[in-house]
């Protein structure tokens, strides 16, 4: 499936205003379930830091969804996004500057396995980032000395399960192929549960914890609400008009698999979301 094209469409669309481009990160919050287990864990971690003055880091910030959920949970928070994109860096500080965050949200061209900030962040953020960086460990210990004593990072990558399309983008038997990026060149094939963990500590943090997401409730729900409409979009675009109704009826049950898919435990899944802590 070839998501850039649809995601170019979509942002013709959404970035019309802020208003439109609001409602279609609002929109992404429903429809990704890695959008569900991610807000979880910010939720645990805003109950203890909503009212202090943090410094945040997202690593590999893409069109800003999270820096906006972010920015939601507390106006103390002070937020640095990095991206290697020029294009996507100067749209979202275009954006977040319309609706007067600029003076606490910045966009910046950065290339992760140079970027360090020493102790300066309380939370760095990295959604399905590491799956294409080469040099993962270099990364983790930039990670590592950007985070204050204490610091938090949390991460959402692809397993070893599934998860990646490293090198399935042309094989339909892989139906999970898929789940986990808009972007097809990743470098590895999603990682084992142990070796992110292994690799996490040899860059010195100094508690891991990383659990499956996307499940059986996951990728039933995957595929109801993003597997089958993309691949109807790539067919034809008249399939733009048809959608809104088919997610009148297809939503509902991916809601409840969602539901599901963040509240369970999960032996096994193409997902897995990292905490760790310096």
């Amino acid at each position: 499936m070839q998501y850039d094209p649809i995601k170019r469409s979509l942002g013709k669309v959404f970035n019309a205003n802020p208003i439109l481009r609001k409602l279609f990160y609002r929109l992404l919050d429903l429809l990704l379930l890695r959008a569900w287990h991610i807000k979880k864990e910010l939720r645990v971690f805003a109950s203890e830091y909503k009212k202090q003055e943090i410094e945040i880091l997202d690593a590999g910030a893409g069109f800003g969804q999270y820096v906006f959920s972010m920015s939601k949970f507390s106006s103390k928070w002070k937020i640095t996004a990095v991206d290697v994109k020029e294009e996507q860096v100067e749209d979202c500080n275009n954006f977040f500057s319309q609706i007067n965050e600029s003076h606490r949200i910045n966009f910046e061209v950065g290339d992760l396995t140079k970027f360090r900030k020493d102790e300066k962040y309380q939370l760095i953020l990295s959604v399905d980032v590491m799956e294409h960086i080469l040099e993962d460990v270099e990364v983790f210990k930039n990670f590592h000395a950007s985070l204050k004593p204490g610091g938090m990072i949390l991460i959402s990558t692809p397993s070893d399960q599934g998860g990646s399309d490293a090198h399935h983008d042309h094989d339909h038997d892989h139906e999970e192929g898929d789940i986990h990026g808009f972007i097809d060149e990743h470098v590895r094939d999603g990682y084992n549960i142990n070796e992110i963990e292994n690799k996490m500590k040899s860059a010195g943090f100094s508690k891991v914890e990383a659990r499956y997401a996307y499940g059986t409730p996951g990728k039933i729900s995957w595929k109801l609400s993003m597997k089958y409409p993309i691949t109807m979009l790539n067919v034809s675009k008249i399939f733009f008009i048809i959608l809104p109704f088919y997610y009148i009826i297809a939503y509902p049950i991916s809601f409840i698999l969602n539901y599901f898919d963040v509240n369970g435990n999960h032996k096994t899944g193409t997902g897995l979301v990292v905490n760790a802590w310096k």
